[in-house]
């Protein structure tokens, strides 16, 4: 399932810059190129399933999460810029890469009830005790 679709894209970009950013042929059409959407898409699902494998079981089942199209959206107008980004959208960009660190580090949690795997045990030392070879009764006669 994608985290944002070209309707979406389209509502909170406009036709007007999705035209601008992906009629890329000699001959302009005027008109969005799908398989270009698609691909920045197919690409942005990609780099947020990177992020989130480290703590979610993916796919992710059901709706998506409206911080993750938000964050797909952000990173998938970013990534249909050939040349250099609006500051703007840029900015959009890397605010949407931090919040995908958060998230992969578990500070930020996604509203998704349980689909975070088991965690295993805890992380700390493992104590063995054994026997002590140099006790009061093993070192009679050097103590």
């Amino acid at each position: 399932m994608p985290y944002a679709t070209l309707s979406q894209l389209t509502a909170r970009y406009g036709e007007r810059v999705l035209v601008a950013l992906t009629d890329r042929g000699d001959i302009p059409t005027h008109l969005v190129s799908e398989a270009v959407v698609d691909r920045a898409l197919a690409d942005t699902d990609a780099l947020i399933d990177g992020y989130l494998m480290a703590r979610y079981v993916l796919p992710i089942v059901g709706t998506v999460p409206p911080l993750l199209a938000d964050l797909a959206q952000a990173i998938a107008i970013y990534k249909l810029h050939v040349q250099q980004a609006d500051p703007k959208i840029e900015a959009d960009y890397k605010d949407a890469l931090r919040m995908l660190q958060q998230i992969a580090a578990g500070t930020m949690r996604l509203p998704v009830a349980g689909i975070e795997p088991p965690t295993q045990g805890g992380s700390g030392a493992v104590v063995t005790d054994r026997d002590r070879p140099f006790s009061a009764d093993t070192m009679q006669g050097f103590i």
